[in-house]
């Protein structure tokens, strides 16, 4: 079950980070679907020991293009961490709409 927490964030709005667990099967897919939602701002890939692999900043030019805008290496390098760590967390910080 995703977990969150709420912080103020430079931009003046406020945004919530949700944690969610996935296995390296659903990362590409889930990290797709997330930004297609289209109010997420960053997405990190930790390992489930807490270890960061990936932090991937998401602004409204990859949003309007979807997830077909990320660039091919990190697509790549998702692609690397999903077939090398089963078990991972998405940290996903959201605008929180007021």
């Amino acid at each position: 079950m995703p977990s969150s927490s709420r912080w103020p964030h430079p931009g003046g709005g406020r945004s919530f980070t949700e944690t969610i667990n996935v296995t390296g099967d659903q990362l590409l897919s889930k990290v797709k679907s997330l930004i297609r939602e289209g109010n997420v701002r960053r997405i990190v890939i930790r390992r489930r020991n807490g270890r960061r692999l990936l932090s991937i900043p998401v602004n409204a030019g990859v949003v309007v293009g979807g997830a077909a805008a990320l660039t091919a290496p990190v697509l790549t390098a998702i692609g690397a961490i999903a077939g090398a760590v089963s078990g991972l967390t998405l940290e996903v910080q959201r605008n929180q709409d007021e």
